[in-house]
């Protein structure tokens, strides 16, 4: 076990992840407290650590060595109950999704054999960003990924142990070429999901949709019934279109979603002025309509592109990230005086106006994809980012860092 440095406040020296395999972070009481996070290192090793919030220190396990050079492949977490941690991971595109557990509860040095998630749909495009779910309601553990299909799948085990899964299901089977989503839950027996057309890259315009499962069925955030589960999968006309691309003749892109303390959705995401200009916006259902905010200005993409090169993803902004225990506050990584910096932002009024306070300041590289553990109980939640340098995807040399952040 390692002592925190406060000064460099650096959990890892090589750490990095993409924004759509999530969570990153978890928080769990039991016989300890401690913060558990997950990430690929710059050769694509998967790793995982804690924090320990009573003695200040932390220590990292080795996963699996060399799953691909590629963030897509960031690892996802899952506790159980009783306190059993299970890591989800596979390469972008990979053939496999694998999995393991710990035999014993809190207890990192006890994973057990790795498994495989025997459920994929047809298609050649493999498994990526695998995001677990739990209800406790159902007692039923979701696993949402990018299938084979390049759309959103899921599957549902009730006994991960035996590795027992219902086949594959498509959640979203629409024209755009792939949908990217984020989820959200309150654990017990509701799943809010927020997505694309596609890729901003490809689509012309893009704009955001937003529905909710809940026993059995799929809803809008008025209440009203799409369908049953039974009928999927969805198509993009049925829910509801938060934000209207093509007549704002704008691309979006999808960052984070929650639900606030009435059970409302809440989402975050990025408006393309021009590739060169990113905006963060905030959309909050309030029981009524959705209502719809800008938060700030983002700056440019963050990848640092060699001189001559034309770069290929204009759209990675920094980042935003809600804080799921309050949405009314987000963190975000804006490009400020040409480097990208961590700042915290809070809104008293529903997402309307907003004040911000910085995280870091006068950095000499970014600080990017900043992501708030979930699930923080005991007053703190640890706020993690990269930073370093990011040319591509496939090439970066980050570390990951955090602050605590008082709740």
């Amino acid at each position: 076990m390692n002592s925190l440095l406060s000064l460099t406040q650096e959990f890892t020296s090589d750490g990095a992840w993409c924004f759509f395999a999530d969570p990153r972070a978890l928080y769990y009481q039991g016989q300890h407290r401690r913060t558990y996070v997950g990430w690929l290192n710059s050769i694509g090793d998967v790793w995982i650590g804690y924090y320990d919030h009573v003695l200040g220190a932390y220590e990292t396990f080795l996963i699996r060595s060399v799953l691909q050079q590629d963030d897509h492949a960031n690892p996802s977490l899952y506790i159980d109950e009783s306190g059993h941690i299970t890591i989800f991971y596979s390469a972008h595109n990979g053939s496999k999704m694998y999995y393991r557990t710990t035999r014993l509860p809190e207890d990192l040095s006890s994973f057990g054999a790795e498994m495989q998630l025997p459920a994929n749909t047809d298609g050649h495009y493999g498994y990526t960003y695998p995001t677990p779910i739990y209800l406790s309601e159902e007692k039923r553990l979701y696993l949402f990924w990018r299938g084979g299909n390049f759309k959103p799948n899921f599957s549902v085990s009730t006994d991960l142990v035996h590795s027992e899964w219902s086949p594959a299901r498509t959640l979203i089977m629409d024209s755009g070429q792939r949908p990217y989503i984020r989820y959200a839950s309150n654990g017990k027996d509701t799943i809010h999901f927020s997505c694309t057309d596609g890729h901003p890259n490809i689509e012309p315009y893009n704009s955001i949709y937003y529905a909710r499962y809940r026993e059995g069925a799929i809803y809008r955030a008025d209440g009203s019934l799409i369908k049953q589960t039974t009928d999927l999968p969805l198509e993009l006309s049925e829910i509801d279109k938060v934000f209207d691309g093509t007549s704002a003749q704008r691309n979006a892109w999808i960052w984070d979603i929650a639900e606030d303390e009435q059970g409302y959705p809440v989402i975050v995401y990025a408006i393309f002025e021009s590739l060169e200009d990113h905006r963060y916006y905030y959309s909050r259902w309030n029981g009524a309509q959705w209502v719809t905010n800008e938060i700030t200005s983002a700056g440019r993409w963050f990848p640092q592109t060699p001189e001559g090169v034309h770069e290929t993803e204009p759209y990675y902004s920094g980042g935003i990230i809600l804080d799921h225990s309050d949405p009314s506050i987000v963190y975000v990584s804006r490009e400020v005086q040409g480097t990208f910096e961590i700042e915290r932002w809070s809104s008293s009024d529903l997402g309307v106006t907003w004040s911000s306070a910085p995280i870091t300041v006068n950095s000499s590289t970014h600080q990017v994809r900043p992501f708030l553990t979930r699930g923080s109980q005991d007053g703190q939640a640890l706020l993690f980012w990269m930073n370093g340098e990011y040319i591509h995807y496939t090439n970066y040399k980050t570390s990951i860092r955090f602050d605590i952040q008082k709740k």
